[in-house]
């Protein structure tokens, strides 16, 4: 009704509006606020008389609102908030706009003093001037405006024999008769849905399929084209991504054509000053300096569009019709490489059935003379979605669930799986007022600028370009792949062997063909921004883990990646700064785990023969970095070492360096903080100690000690494993017990470790797996009782929540609401290939009936309780470390700063872990959950709420731990 009624609005048909009113009355709906200012908004456009003016407002009064909602709750566009407004203004001359509401400050007792105006600071300056920050401004706009970005690949340098020329001409020439031949395809299919009638499921896309013009489908297509892989890919994710692009270039010139970009220009031009280091200081919070200045700009679109959002179904259909285009119409001549074939048009594309699982899926592969042709054109252009790629000036701060990140590229606060919606209806019945915590975090995690390590990254770009080398984790071209055994005349007559090699071949020239463009991809991005400082807007998964959301290439990358990334503000290291490199140098190499951090100094002084080296001569000298566990982050941290040891002083040297700080088993000490469990306290480093407690050595230990005494009594399997239980053995099955791991997922992971240890028999792998699974359970139950009572205690609340139908819910210490999104349903992508035979009621079956995966709700909750737990501590040291002016990201439970403040970083780190766990937290948590799924003041319950009720209630005892002790603790921080 509305959106008729906003069209019949700019045409002034006052007549038609009244109508739709009737209807809706006779229908016993009541006009919404959206009603009256679509009403309003055409009288306002047309000047109508102050009787109709006045009969609207009183209407809206009968309804039950008031006129200064329409300005606090509407969304408009273009200039209807104007039209409203004179409208108004015909029967009340001396209305003003109602005043913009006083901000809201948060009441959580964990950030009293961060959000105390007293003890409010003025925002961190970055290095740039106003004027400087306006034109990155405009470079970020230009790119998004283009929706992609073509860059050189880090390839191009190679030079170009004659078949590659040969092969990309060619590939120019096809290319030229595709666009032509979608082109024509795509009109073709238009006209035959304009004389399909309304009723008609093919129907449904025919507006689609007119937002954009003709040529924007056919780029989008050919762009799936030319980055499908000689895999081939799912049906289910090709038509997904069509239908995004051609979603998310819709929001652009949406937000165009209703001038909300004009609004964001005039808003982010005054932003800037907050940011600028030529402006005064400013004592907002990023989020509040923009509420405030879009208050002030007072006309204008609002900056949340209306709802435009497209259900995943239609998404997901309009992708397959332009999938089904794309099949139909690409087609190359089948003797194009060999004459001597039968020259006739083949498609390029073509659909075949494999099984993944248990389920039969749908793949889209190109023809190998396609995959042929761009293989031998090895083309050094490379093109991504404008998200792909770093923002070029600071983020636009996130100041709801709908606006935030880049400038005009639709981004999601939370991320979560295609088609779940129960997330955002979560966020948006939050209080705003509740989110500020959180996303205030995330623009304090976007605001951090960095720049590329050239040198390191030049090394890595070389060795790319020269074969790779996968022990440092460059992967060789698809040349280097092993060759499969000659075919023979007919594939019937190999052997069982023959087709195992084969097949063995295949699947490691896919492997390699994947791992080499994922480093492609992020080599040439990182070139790309080789001179430029750039920023990553940050969002969060459900449970609240903040992410990058560039995809390819960022902090949260492998150690190549990380090993190329430096902070773009530089500072001094000061009197403990290059101890501190030292220190974070031994780290990375894995040596030193169980030493004191004086011992690791102390290494690292000893062998700074090998760490110059390393920094003069990395690959022609003796090549020490190499043979550690992060060897290009150890190789940059060498050649900083190097710079700033050899600087007239080292305390004045200005260092970009990131250092980082690892939690110590970060999900057990969150357990035994939870517990206060006092033996688990003190093997997870809560406790003061001179030296670094390793938890899984401890558990080890445990298993050895209880295998001895089965060994002693006769237990063959026992015996067996004499000298093989090691701290690597145990290691993965401990760090994951913690999140959830199941004892048949224990057993895999033992039995993987113990596959790698050559001495071992393999006859008693199976038997001997899970003997050691048995034990490390009951290693870590005798050590950490708190935390196995507490988890068991989250996952049957969780499986008897599940069983009721209903899916787990929960909110953080800092007010996120969290929802956990797994149901029993069909397989999205089943669904997909049976539905491009079937009609559209199809896909509504297969994605709305859906009820709580039990299994999944109960295993899932304890270690994303846990992980909502790290977020909220992690997010609580970046709002902390802002005050205190350091530079803060993180990789999950990895905190990153300066080396200059690494100190300060870890006492904030230590306060804020103290204060979260100070929170009655697991109290709270069954608090919101009777209120929740145990209906209060009901004299008869059923069953299963009574057992509901009372296990949510019976809330785990503590131990004895206290947690002050944590601020003595040396090794929080492995």
């Amino acid at each position: 009704y509305n959106i008729v009624m906003r069209s019949w609005a700019r045409k002034g048909c006052l007549r038609r509006i009244d109508r739709l009113f009737s209807m809706l009355e006779s229908v016993g709906l009541q006009p919404s606020l959206d009603s009256y200012a679509a009403a309003l908004e055409c009288m306002g456009r047309n000047q109508l008389s102050a009787k109709d003016v006045q009969r609207c407002l009183q209407q809206l009064k009968n309804d039950g609102f008031h006129v200064d909602e329409l300005f606090q709750k509407c969304l408009f566009e273009k200039d209807e908030k104007e039209k409203v407004l004179r409208a108004i203004r015909i029967v009340q001359p001396d209305y003003q706009l109602p005043p913009p509401p006083n901000p809201q400050t948060c009441k959580s007792s964990l950030l009293q003093d961060f959000y105390s105006k007293e003890k409010m600071v003025s925002y961190p300056k970055l290095d740039f001037s106003v004027q400087e920050l306006q034109e990155l401004f405009q470079q970020q706009l230009e790119m998004e405006l283009n929706t992609t970005v073509t860059i050189k690949s880090v390839e191009s340098a190679k030079p170009l024999p004659p078949q590659a020329i040969k092969a990309r001409n060619l590939l120019a020439t096809l290319r030229s008769q595709w666009h032509s031949s979608i082109l024509q395809a795509l009109q073709k299919s238009k006209r035959s849905m304009s004389r399909l009638k309304m009723a008609s499921g093919s129907n449904i896309l025919y507006p689609y399929l007119y937002l954009l013009p003709d040529e924007e489908y056919v780029g989008i297509m050919l762009q799936i084209l030319n980055t499908l892989s000689p895999q081939g890919e799912s049906v289910a994710v090709l038509a997904r991504e069509l239908g995004s692009k051609v979603y998310n270039r819709y929001i652009t010139q949406r937000k165009l054509c209703s001038r909300q970009l004009e609004k964001v220009q005039e808003v982010y031009e005054d932003y800037i000053h907050l940011l600028a280091k030529d402006s005064q200081p400013v004592e907002y919070l990023p989020r509040e300096y923009w509420e405030k200045l879009v208050a002030e700009a007072g006309f204008g679109p609002s900056l949340n569009l209306k709802d435009c959002s497209w259900p995943y179904v239609l998404l997901m259909r309009l992708g397959m019709h332009l999938l089904e285009i794309l099949v139909q119409a690409v087609k190359v001549p089948r003797n194009i490489l060999n004459p001597r074939l039968e020259p006739r048009l083949i498609p390029v594309l073509y659909h075949i059935y494999s099984f993944r699982s248990r389920w039969q899926v749908g793949l889209i592969k190109p023809h190998p003379v396609f995959s042929q042709i761009v293989s031998d054109a090895a083309e050094t252009m490379l093109t991504f979605n404008s998200s792909a790629i770093p923002m070029l000036c600071p983020p636009v701060p996130w100041t709801s669930p709908h606006f935030g990140a880049f400038v005009l590229n639709d981004t999601r606060l939370m991320r979560f799986v295609d088609g779940a919606i129960q997330h955002q209806l979560l966020l948006e019945q939050c209080p705003p007022v509740n989110l500020h915590p959180v996303l205030d975090a995330l623009n304090q995690l976007g605001n951090c600028a960095w720049k590329i390590n050239q040198p390191v990254l030049d090394i890595i770009i070389s060795i790319f370009n020269d074969k790779g080398n996968e022990k440092l984790d460059i992967p060789p071209p698809i040349s280097e792949a092993p060759q499969p055994p000659a075919a023979p005349s007919n594939s019937s007559t190999w052997n069982k062997s023959q087709k195992h090699e084969f097949l063995l071949c295949k699947k490691k020239a896919a492997e390699m063909h994947s791992l080499r463009m994922d480093a492609l991809y992020k080599l040439s991005i990182a070139n790309y921004v080789r001179d430029k400082v750039f920023w990553f807007p940050h969002n969060m998964d459900f449970r609240g883990r903040t992410y990058p959301c560039p995809p390819y290439f960022n902090h949260l990358g492998n150690d190549v990646t990380r090993a190329i990334l430096l902070f773009a503000e530089g500072r001094p290291l000061g009197p403990k700064g290059l101890d501190w490199l030292k220190i974070h140098l031994i780290n990375l190499t894995g040596l030193k785990k169980k030493n004191a951090l004086q011992e690791r100094l102390e290494y690292a002084n000893e062998i700074m023969e090998e760490i110059l080296d390393s920094a003069d001569y990395p690959l022609t000298g003796r090549k020490w970095w190499m043979n550690t566990d992060e060897p290009w982050q150890a190789l940059a941290c060498c050649m900083e070492i190097a710079k700033a040891s050899r600087s007239p002083d080292p305390a004045a040297y200005i260092s970009h360096f990131p250092v980082h700080q690892d939690g110590s088993c970060n999900g057990l000490q969150h357990y035994a903080a939870l517990g206060r469990d006092l033996i688990g306290a003190i093997s997870v480093n809560l406790m003061p100690c001179n030296v670094p407690q390793d938890v899984y050595s401890a558990v080890a230990q445990q298993v050895e000690e209880f295998r001895k005494k089965d060994a002693d009594q006769g237990v063959k399997i026992a015996q067996v494993l004499q000298g093989f239980v090691s701290r690597k053995v145990v290691k993965q099955t401990v760090m994951t017990v913690v999140y959830g791991v199941t004892r048949y997922g224990g057993r895999l992971q033992m039995e993987k470790r113990l596959k790698e240890i050559e001495e071992f028999p393999e006859e008693y792998l199976w038997e001997a797996s899970h003997y050691l699974v048995k034990q490390v359970f009951n290693g870590i139950k005798e050590m950490f009782s708190a935390t196995r009572d507490i988890q068991k205690w989250l996952t049957e609340s969780a499986k008897l929540i599940a069983q009721s139908g209903q899916t787990v819910e929960w909110i953080t210490p800092l007010g996120l609401p969290i929802v956990q999104p797994y149901y029993r349903s069909k397989s999205t992508v089943v669904s997909i290939c049976w539905a491009l035979r079937q009609q559209a009621k199809a896909w509504q079956i297969s994605i709305t009936c859906r009820k709580p995966d039990t299994v999944k709700q109960k295993n899932a909750f304890p270690p994303n309780f846990i992980h909502s737990l790290d977020s909220t501590h992690m997010m609580l040291t970046a709002l902390h470390c802002l005050r205190q002016g350091l530079t803060f990201v993180s990789v999950h439970d990895c905190y990153w700063t300066h080396a200059l403040t690494v100190d300060v970083m870890n006492q904030i780190c230590r306060q804020q872990f103290v204060a979260l766990h100070s929170e009655k937290i697991l109290q709270d948590l069954s608090k919101f959950m009777l209120e929740k799924y145990c209906s209060p003041g009901r004299e008869t319950r059923d069953l299963w709420q009574n057992k509901l009720m009372e296990q949510l209630s019976n809330v785990p005892k503590t131990g004895e731990f206290n947690l002050k002790n944590v601020m003595d603790s040396t090794y929080f921080f492995s």
